[in-house]
Formats: structure tokens, C-alpha cells, sequence
């Protein structure tokens, strides 16, 4: 009997040992779980390269399905410890567009400075934080879309999991400004995000109306590490489909660089002003 009772108290005592682990991990799960809001910073971080060099094609799609193709170079760079990503833009071709300059400072945690230079009017006219809502040369794409929200104007819901389109599991996160000024100068009453599990690149964004309805849905694709060591990622094709009038434009990346030694001087108005 002394023996039975001894190995029961081993037994015992050997399961508890062993359960005790998968006791615990709901707790740590639970305490190692990501906010919407941080999830969303990881959205913001996981793109920021130290610098980059690129060529992009940009078409233009009418909703008859009629194509008009625009290419531009483009730089980043990050300054300030990375609270200041600085980019440009210049258009390479077609004739009517060629020398075109785009500059943007895109500030962690204040409104953005842009300025636009236009050959035709010889001048670089500088773009309003009311005016990031209105079209970037012609195409579906915003001003504001091409840069990178700030994270504390909008509240965040995470509103499900759920596997990704092209693969892998999303995490699906509302995102709503929290003043009228941020959601007059977006053009947006909400965005709807699909930010993958794996690397935290928004893999589908849809973007709604004070209204309610559905204007467009950004849909992205061809996810690349730039920067192994640190862990950035960029799409290097996004298409943003205007779900109004059934226009499309899209993004594509056919060079990308990573490359952190960026010339300063490209970030400057007088860069774009050279044409």
C-alpha cells in the first residue's frame, strides 16, 4: 500500500510539473499580445528603410480599360533618428510630365511639409496639409496616400483575424481619425486595414467616405526585404482602384535599392527644380 501511495504521489506530482507550462501560456499569450495601436506602429516602422534609390511605372487605367504609362525615379531617406522620412519624386517621361518634382517630409509626429515643382510654370508651389486629399498627377492615388499616417491621429479596432489574399494570416484593423481637421485633410472617414502577420505590410486598404461608402481599395502585392538586418519590407506593386468610377491606377517598382548612403541633396527644392 505504502508503494501504490508512492507512485500515485509521484504520478501526481509529475503531471503538474508538466501541465504547469501549458497552465501558464495563456496568460503569457495574453500579455505578449499586440493593440491595434501597436500593431499599426509596426505598420509604420516595418517600412522605413535608412535610404533607397527606385524607378517606378506608373499606368493609368480609365474605366473603359484605356492605359496611360508614366515613369519617375524616386529616393528616401530617413533623418532626425528616423522620425523624418524625406522623399522624392521626378518624372522621367512622357514629354508632358517630364521633369515634374514631387518633395515630401514626412514627420512622425506633426503634420508633413510637400512641395510640387512644375516645368511648365517654372515654379514650385508648395502643397497644404488640406490639400493632401486631391490627386497626385492625375491618378487615384492621393497626396496623402503616398505618405505614411501618424500613428496617434486614429483610433484603431482590431476587427478580426483572417487569412491574407495572396497568403498567410491578416490581421484586419479599422482605423478612424480622431479630429474632423485629420479626416478632412485625408478625404477618409475610416480605412480598413489588412496588415499581414509575418512582416506587417498592409496588404489591402479600404478607404471610406464621410458618406459610408466604399471610394477605394488599395490592393498590394510582390513584398520584398529590403533590409534583412533590421527587418524593412516594401510591396513593390500597389494598385489603388477607385470603387466610384472603376478607374485604376498602379504603382510598380521595377528598380529598388536599398541603399542608406542616399544623397542628401536630392531632398531639397532646389533638386526638383532642376528638372
Amino acid at each position: 500500500m505504502r508503494i501504490t501511495h508512492w507512485l500515485l504521489s509521484a504520478l501526481t506530482l509529475l503531471v503538474a510539473t508538466l501541465a504547469a507550462p501549458w497552465l501558464l501560456r495563456p496568460a503569457a499569450a495574453a500579455e505578449a499580445a499586440l493593440s491595434p495601436r501597436d500593431i499599426m506602429e509596426k505598420v509604420a516602422t516595418t517600412r522605413k528603410l535608412d535610404g533607397s534609390e527606385a524607378v517606378i511605372k506608373m499606368t493609368l487605367i480609365d474605366e473603359k480599360g484605356a492605359k496611360r504609362e508614366r515613369e519617375l525615379s524616386s529616393a528616401t531617406k530617413l533623418f532626425d533618428g528616423g522620425k523624418t522620412e524625406k522623399r522624392v519624386f521626378r518624372f522621367l517621361a512622357p514629354a508632358d510630365v517630364q521633369g515634374t518634382g514631387f518633395l515630401v517630409f514626412d514627420y512622425e509626429a506633426k503634420p508633413d511639409d510637400a512641395w510640387i515643382y512644375l516645368p511648365a510654370m517654372r515654379k514650385t508651389r508648395r502643397i497644404l496639409s488640406s490639400q493632401t486629399g486631391q490627386q497626385f498627377m492625375g491618378s487615384e492615388f492621393t497626396y496623402g496616400d503616398l505618405n505614411t499616417p501618424t500613428v496617434d491621429d486614429y483610433t484603431y479596432v482590431l476587427v478580426k483575424e483572417e487569412a491574407c489574399a495572396g497568403g498567410g494570416a491578416c490581421y484586419v484593423i479599422d482605423a478612424t481619425p480622431k479630429s474632423k481637421e485629420t479626416a478632412t485633410a485625408d478625404g477618409y472617414a475610416k480605412r480598413t486595414y489588412w496588415v499581414a502577420k509575418g512582416n506587417f505590410v498592409p496588404m489591402k486598404i479600404l478607404h471610406y467616405g464621410t458618406d459610408g461608402k466604399l471610394l477605394k481599395e488599395l490592393v498590394a502585392g510582390e513584398v520584398k526585404q529590403l533590409d534583412a538586418k533590421k527587418k524593412r519590407y516594401r510591396s513593390l506593386r500597389n494598385e489603388m482602384i477607385n470603387k466610384q468610377n472603376g478607374r485604376r491606377s498602379v504603382f510598380e517598382f521595377t528598380k529598388m535599392t536599398f541603399s542608406p548612403n542616399t544623397k542628401d541633396e536630392y531632398f531639397t527644392p532646389t533638386f526638383i527644380e532642376r528638372g
